[in-house]
């Protein structure tokens, strides 16, 4: 580091001490951390909640309210991914996988303490890397064009995909299936309007938040409500001290956390790979890297939670570095950020990298201490908080829900979000029944956009040049390089299968064989994706070229998995469980009971994998109690919806707090009252008064304009 360039960190350092820049740099954080806490708020609505409160500020202190917020939104998401099973941001998913099993086993408080260790540190190393990679960020950033990040997307998918358990062509076909909804909406090549059904809610395609939510925050409190039990599985959710375990679990994996902070900086500098990306490659990187990680993960490894913190506040380092030297978001949160930039009158480019250096190291500074505030506070409160496991589920249950209908309204403020929330929570509930992984899908569809756009400039540009290590006459390795580990990822399950029969001795001969009685649920529901993959290539048949590659491509290939899928189970009997038997000398039948296992059963038997679905028990609950629960708990859900419509969603939220836990968590009326009209008025002052959300029409509205131009009461 030159003269020049320590300089100027200093002077940055000398700026931001100033204590007014310092108090408004703590009250991002804290912001940003009740954003983070509430499922369906984040990075971009707290952004946008700030932006025009720095008009008047100089640029110092403005960046530095900024990053205060967007440093730590990644860091308080952890509370409701460990303690709910509900991702509070797209970027704390991965860490459900091992934090709430942890939860489930009262184990919330060491979670806690991994969780905000790993992303201090996590942060302080995507920090400095940023502070050390200025100077030499442009050479770097440019070697990178569509193709390499097309190749970087599809690897992602493939890596969480194969990780889904002991079935991947299921989290393969999961992966395909979010992709394709992600193409719904105007298509930007050719202006074609693809599955919109003539509704102008999905012209812009669905977006993120409600669906999001609807695949793992409805599920995972319909299990709880079905069970009707507390998160936790014991009354102990982590002693006082419970937390310095997680922090000494920290150390102990030392060199994981630098390798996963190292992953999430580097892909954080790529424009548009962002959160949604880079928890899961690193979390797969801990599984590849670590023995028998099989074992234990996502069953409540606290390895898990570590890999996922560390890198996904490690990104926010790397973010910065695109948006500072070319004006490229490296996330959409860093589009804000850019926003202030212009605000502010600093272009973004080679002055901020020499004339404006101070500037970019006051960014740098405000991640450091963000990062150092933010997983302080949440540490000191982590035990506090972990009790919140020990809630009655008849009260967790509708204040959860009560947040998760308002936020995923925040979609785009329309009734689709509502009705899309609904259908995709029935959807994800279904699939965890069925044991199809939901985050390939979810990440998928986060991914749509990106490989899409990258498809197409590609094709356009390169035709299938791309593909190759030679593009304009040029040696471009990467790509081939990228698919190669995307296609090895793919296959190692097989070929270790493989080499681990042969080196034991056992048979690698496949039995083939109709099994009539596989004909069960889970195979109606493959068939049923068939379906909807070829009715897509058969609806879209007649688009333009552009409008149609994606969608057919994509169709084409989950009709491949999931195909393999339902012939793997229906007729292929593989030969570990039938080697062992017919080795022994055992009877016919029993030969003929191992022939008869499917694919599933015997990985089942002879492997557990990874899995990236949550397994909820519902113990000995019989048939007809659990589809009681669940129609009365889905009803619910329809009547707070339907409520809405009449009076407004604001009003219908107290109505739903009161009446699900008077009449389904039975709670006296003090209990009731004393938790739902506090939470009622938070959440009128948030919403109403700060956010300014615009209710939707309701009919009462209809009945009554008048109240709709009196703002305290424009609900309605």
């Amino acid at each position: 580091m030159d003269a020049s360039v320590l300089d100027a960190a200093i002077k940055a350092a000398v700026m931001l001490s100033d204590p007014l820049r310092l108090s408004f740099l703590g009250l991002g954080v804290l912001i940003g951390l009740v954003l983070g806490v509430i499922p369906g708020l984040g990075g971009l609505v707290g952004l946008s909640l700030l932006l025009p409160f720095t008009f008047t500020m100089d640029p110092y202190t403005a960046l530095a309210f900024m990053m205060g917020l967007s440093s730590v939104v990644v860091t308080s998401d952890t509370i409701p991914a460990v303690l709910f099973g509900v991702p509070g941001t797209v970027g704390s998913a991965a860490t459900i996988l091992d934090g709430y099993p942890m939860a489930r086993k009262g184990e919330a408080g060491r979670a806690f303490g991994a969780a905000f260790t790993s992303s201090i540190i996590g942060g302080l190393y995507g920090a400095m890397l940023l502070a050390l990679s200025v100077p030499i960020i442009r050479p770097i950033i440019l070697q990178i064009t569509s193709p390499e990040l097309l190749a970087i997307c599809i690897f992602g998918l493939s890596l969480v995909a194969v990780l889904s358990g002991s079935t991947p062509l299921k989290g393969l076909a999961a992966a395909c299936i979010g992709l394709l909804v992600a193409t719904a909406g105007d298509d930007p090549q050719t202006g074609t309007l693809r599955w919109t059904f003539d509704s102008l809610y999905l012209y812009d395609g669905l977006p993120v938040v409600p669906l999001a939510l609807g695949l793992f925050a409805v599920p995972e409190i319909a299990d709880m409500v079905i069970t009707r039990q507390t998160i936790s599985g014991n009354a102990d959710a982590g002693s006082r001290w419970s937390q310095w375990q997680g922090v000494k679990d920290v150390f102990r994996n030392k060199f994981l956390v630098f390798r996963c902070a190292t992953i999430g900086t580097c892909l954080g500098a790529i424009p548009g790979i962002g959160a949604s990306v880079i928890d899961w490659i690193a979390y797969g990187h801990a599984v590849r890297s670590i023995k028998d990680s099989g074992k234990t993960f996502g069953k409540g490894d606290v390895r898990g939670v570590i890999a996922s913190e560390s890198s996904n506040n490690a990104k926010e380092g790397g973010a910065l570095l695109p948006t500072i030297a070319f004006g490229v978001p490296g996330s959409a949160s860093m589009a804000l950020i850019l926003g202030a930039f212009l605000i502010h009158g600093l272009e973004p480019g080679p002055k901020m990298l020499t004339e404006r250096l101070d500037i970019t190291y006051t960014l740098v500074w405000s991640v450091a201490l963000a990062n150092i505030l933010g997983g302080g506070l949440c540490f000191l409160f982590a035990n506090q908080l972990a009790k919140i496991a020990l809630v009655r589920i008849g009260i967790l249950a509708p204040v959860v829900l009560a947040v998760t209908f308002i936020g995923a309204y925040q979609g785009s403020n329309a009734w689709g979000d509502i009705y899309a929330l609904l259908i995709f929570g029935f959807i994800g509930w279904v699939m965890k029944r069925l044991r199809w992984p939901r985050p390939p899908l979810i990440l998928g569809f986060v991914l749509g956009g990106l490989v899409e756009r990258y498809m197409f400039i590609s094709v356009e540009r390169y035709d299938w040049e791309w593909l190759w290590i030679f593009r304009e006459g040029k040696f471009t390795p990467w790509v081939s390089i990228i698919f190669a580990m995307t296609l090895y990822g793919v296959l190692r399950p097989i070929i270790k299968g493989y080499m681990e029969r042969a080196k034991s001795g056992g048979s690698n001969k496949y039995s083939i064989k109709f099994r009539r009685e596989n004909l069960d649920p889970n195979m109606y529901f493959s068939f049923g994706v068939v379906a909807t993959f070829a009715t897509c290539i058969y609806l879209s048949w007649g688009w333009e070229f552009g409008a149609r590659l994606v969608p057919h491509v994509i169709a084409y290939a989950g009709i491949l998995f999931t195909g393999g899928l339902i012939f793997s189970d229906l007729f292929v009997v593989p030969p570990s469980k039938f080697a062992a038997v017919e080795g022994e000398e055992g009877t016919a039948a029993a030969v003929e009971e191992a022939r008869g296992t499917t694919t599933g059963d015997a990985f089942k038997a002879e492997q557990e994998e990874v899995h990236f679905d949550i397994q909820a028990d519902y113990g000995d609950l019989d048939v007809k109690t659990i589809s009681i629960r669940a129609a009365r708990y889905f009803g619910w859900l329809a009547a707070f919806f339907a409520t809405g419509s009449v009076i407004g969603l604001l009003p219908s939220m107290f109505l739903f707090l009161v009446g699900y836990m008077r009449f389904e968590g039975k709670e006296s009326w003090k209990v009731t009252l004393y938790i739902a009209v506090p939470m009622w008025i938070c959440s009128y002052l948030l919403f109403h008064t700060l956010l300014l959300v615009q209710w939707p029409q309701t009919v009462l509205g209809d009945f009554f304009p008048e109240l709709r131009s009196i703002e305290w009461a424009n609900l309605f």
